[in-house]
């Protein structure tokens, strides 16, 4: 049963919030089972004494909790710290792994910079990276893969679903082209699990990227996926805490936190799509019928289900939002001293310049009520017209 919990809670501050792609509140369910382990659980689970046995109970069965969700087997989950050290640890854990194979990534333009700026990094140190392009709804050509493996192409790094857009990519075509090669597959899917099926063995991926904070729990702790027999190397050294693949004392209460969105994720995921994408369609509806010259961006129907991206000719985004005081969203142009910056994303997919100024990324969730939408489609109706009538 869907609850909306955010006036309880208080956290909503008189905002209608629209920007569940940035990050989530974290589900109540969640923070009850975390408490525990932030007071009298304390131990260290690699203790052996009985406060310990509990912690290194607690892990274990959130590692399940997360096995089960993604269709793995529990000693295939390391916990991390978020999705950026988890796609971090895939591109640079993979090529310390496979020298000798060779030193080429291959990954898409659209990637978020948890990705882009590792590949640019590495570029600046000699490796070669390769990059996929998209169409104008985002969507990558895997015709295009071919072309650019090696046989020393190392690894294939491409999400699943991208976060200012939603569209959904096609990893698992791509990974079975890539395993052809003998190439890795790592796939960051940050933004689809919760909202749509995320099973390692129906994409074909080696490496899967989870971040807690887009899946309602806490900010701070992370999935990296890595499939039996992938060679990766440890990203963080010291003792020898998850497979050996993560050192550091294990972070009890946020791995609880994260056990138990995946728990409610496997349990419930049906009911959250349906509703995030009733919410959606409700809030693109209203907008459509009521502001002439609007342009969705993203792919039509493949994407993600609470994910609307909306450019609005005539207006700047950083205007609309700096006005509308009670709904929270994010824009698809940041404004700078030199100037007005349109994202690489909407610049891949060569939204005209008019409407990407005027893009709005606005992301339900599975707390959003009708009564919010109806609230914020007025309001972002009322707003524009009212830019519009300025700039005129």
């Amino acid at each position: 049963m869907l609850v909306c919990y955010h006036e309880e809670q208080g956290w909503n501050m008189g905002l209608i919030y629209m920007d569940y792609n940035a990050t989530t509140p974290t589900d109540p369910v969640v923070l009850k089972a975390m408490l525990p382990y932030l007071s009298q659980h304390f131990g260290n689970p690699s203790s052996s004494h009985v406060l310990g046995q509990r912690a290194r109970k607690a892990v274990n069965d959130a590692r399940m909790q997360v096995a089960v969700m993604l269709g793995c087997d529990p000693d295939e989950v390391v916990f991390t710290s978020g999705g950026t050290e988890s796609n971090n640890h895939a591109l640079i854990g993979a090529l310390a792994a496979n020298k000798a194979k060779g030193d080429e990534i291959i990954t898409s333009v659209i990637e978020h910079p948890a990705i882009l700026e590792v590949c640019h990094n590495l570029e600046n140190q000699g490796l070669k990276i390769s990059y996929l392009g998209v169409d104008s709804t985002g969507l990558v050509d895997p015709d295009q893969l071919p072309s650019l493996m090696t046989r020393k192409t190392v690894i294939l790094s491409v999400m699943h679903a991208n976060n200012e857009v939603g569209t959904i990519q096609p990893i698992a075509e791509l990974a079975r082209q890539a395993h052809e090669y003998g190439i890795l597959v790592h796939s960051d899917c940050a933004q689809s699990v919760g909202k749509i099926p995320v099973r390692v063995d129906e994409l074909g991926v080696d490496l899967l990227t989870i971040a807690g904070h887009k899946i309602y729990a806490p900010k701070g702790i992370g999935v990296l996926y890595i499939r039996k027999g992938t060679k990766v190397r440890k990203f963080i050294h010291g003792a020898g805490q998850e497979m050996n693949q993560r050192a550091g004392t294990e972070n009890v209460s946020q791995i609880v936190g994260l056990g138990k969105a995946c728990e409610l994720i496997s349990n419930n995921l049906n009911t959250y799509s349906a509703h995030m994408k009733a919410m959606r369609d409700r809030l693109e509806h209203a907008l459509f019928e009521a502001i002439p010259d609007l342009r969705l961006n993203g792919h039509p129907d493949k994407r993600l289900p609470n994910t609307s991206n909306i450019g609005i000719k005539g207006v700047q985004a950083g205007e609309i939002l700096g006005r509308m005081k009670k709904v929270a969203a994010s824009a698809g142009a940041a404004c700078h001293a030199q100037g007005n910056t349109i994202s690489s994303v909407l610049a891949a997919l060569k939204v005209p310049p008019e409407y990407a100024l005027g893009t709005l990324r606005l992301s339900v969730g599975r707390f959003t009520t009708a009564h919010e939408v109806d609230q914020a489609a007025s309001i972002i109706v009322e707003t524009v017209f009212r830019q519009r009538s300025r700039k005129n």
